[in-house]
């Protein structure tokens, strides 16, 4: 068996086998092939395809190339989520703790930002002293003893889809169904969880632009996840808006505070809910839908979410004085006000000019080198649907940047306005399980 013979059979539009695919990951994270080797079979992946069998086979062998974190001796069903990505998703900050102030054990491992999107380590580490970087053995505690952590891939974990992630990013392959299917699966697998939820985003600020291309990749993800026997469930979620107001880090963890005191904005607590729902079901919390949403919503209401929600980033060295006193995070040096020139209602706010314009002022990174700066971002003042009238505020824009005249005119041009009313999108557009 060699890669040049594997590199010509998925040329030809011929199936590879699990031990074909086998010798590919092992070859590739032992460094006895070569990178261009890598790249060629992943273009001919893009442009045939891959057979069910294969992506869960490539799957396996991705989750199988470095170590995976065994919670199986930590007592009750371990939970995970994860999200493909969009502008103001803070849920995991409000979800994780939500689920468990319910004595539910949520293990999950996240990532970093990297272009219009954020990630939730960043959010997290604006926090001052919070930690991501756990060992294995600290994570494992943390989820027995709190029944909750979130920590940074490690160098050990799926070692093969950080090598693939990069070539696929040079090399204009990022776009492949199975190739985006194996590097999330495996991730989420080698974590160890009994159960996923898969957050599918689409729209214009989410990888997945149309509702065909997310159903797609949704009932592939939870059918990869299904033939590797895990609950898997996915949603699909509106990204043609950001996610509820604040875009930005310190500015979304504040939301994320909101939230969980009960007062957050309408489409992401709408959002928090139903996820804790499902995952709570996913759990055996209850088997009624319906009945885990009016529970979640309850824990939001008397505290215990809160709660949850500190202990944990104690527990990961985060100074909760912050949690409590959210006035106190460290603020961006200047502010301006996007102003209404126009009178009608909100058809769009074009979540990917929002994301990218938050990401030019600090809030995110172009290269995975880049520094972020925690004060930056945005924070909406309105919605799609809502009324306007002339010198409304529209948002407000926050940096440390000096000469940021174009990102604000480029904000501005972000929101689209008519004359007649628009329907108040709905953020949950489809389940699948």
């Amino acid at each position: 068996m060699n890669i040049v013979d594997i590199i010509a059979k998925k040329r030809d539009n011929r199936a590879l086998t699990r031990l074909e695919i086998k010798y590919f990951i092992k070859s590739l994270v032992s460094h006895k092939i070569e990178d261009y080797h890598a790249s060629t079979l992943l273009m001919a992946i893009y442009l045939n395809g891959m057979s069910h069998d294969e992506i869960v086979n490539l799957t396996k062998e991705m989750m199988k190339s470095g170590e995976i974190i065994d919670l199986s001796d930590i007592p009750g069903v371990k939970v995970d989520k994860h999200s493909t990505g969009g502008v103001g998703d803070k849920t995991s900050m409000v979800l994780a703790p939500l689920v468990a102030s319910f004595g539910v054990k949520v293990a999950k491992v996240s990532g970093r930002g990297l272009g219009h999107t954020g990630g939730t380590l960043d959010k997290l580490e604006s926090i001052p002293g919070m930690s991501i970087n756990l060992t294995n053995a600290k994570f494992k505690e943390l989820v027995r003893r709190n029944g909750i952590a979130i920590m940074g891939q490690t160098k050990e974990l799926d070692p093969a889809d950080k090598t693939l992630y990069a070539l696929r990013d040079v090399t204009a392959t990022v776009g492949s169904l199975p190739l985006i299917t194996s590097s999330i699966m495996s991730k989420k697998l080698a974590s160890g969880s009994d159960t996923i939820l898969l957050d599918v985003k689409v729209g214009s600020g989410a990888f997945m632009k149309t509702l065909k291309d997310a159903r797609e990749l949704s009932n592939l993800l939870v059918s990869v996840g299904k033939a590797c026997n895990k609950d898997t469930r996915a949603i699909i979620t509106d990204m043609q808006e950001p996610l509820g107001y604040a875009v930005g880090n310190i500015l979304e963890v504040k939301e994320a505070i909101d939230t969980l005191n009960n007062k957050g904005p309408k489409d992401f607590t709408e959002l928090c809910l139903t996820c804790a729902a499902i995952m709570l079901t996913q759990a055996k919390v209850t088997d009624n839908l319906d009945k885990a949403k009016e529970m979640a919503e309850a824990n939001l209401k008397n505290g215990k979410a809160f709660y949850k929600f500190k202990q944990w980033i104690a527990s990961q060295g985060g100074d909760t004085y912050y949690l409590d006193h959210p006035d106190k995070f460290k603020k961006a040096k200047y502010v301006y006000d996007i102003k209404c020139k126009h009178v009608g209602y909100i058809k769009e706010i074009e979540a990917l000019t929002i994301g990218e314009a938050a990401m030019h002022l600090g809030a995110g990174r172009l290269t995975i080198k880049d520094k972020i700066d925690p004060t930056a971002g945005i924070v909406l003042n309105k919605k799609v649907g809502d009324h306007v009238k002339f010198n409304d505020l529209l948002c407000k824009v926050y940096t440390n940047k000096e000469n940021v005249n174009d990102i604000l005119k480029t904000i501005n041009k972000a929101f689209k306005i008519l004359p007649v009313k628009v329907k108040t999108p709905k953020v949950i557009i489809d389940y699948i399980k």
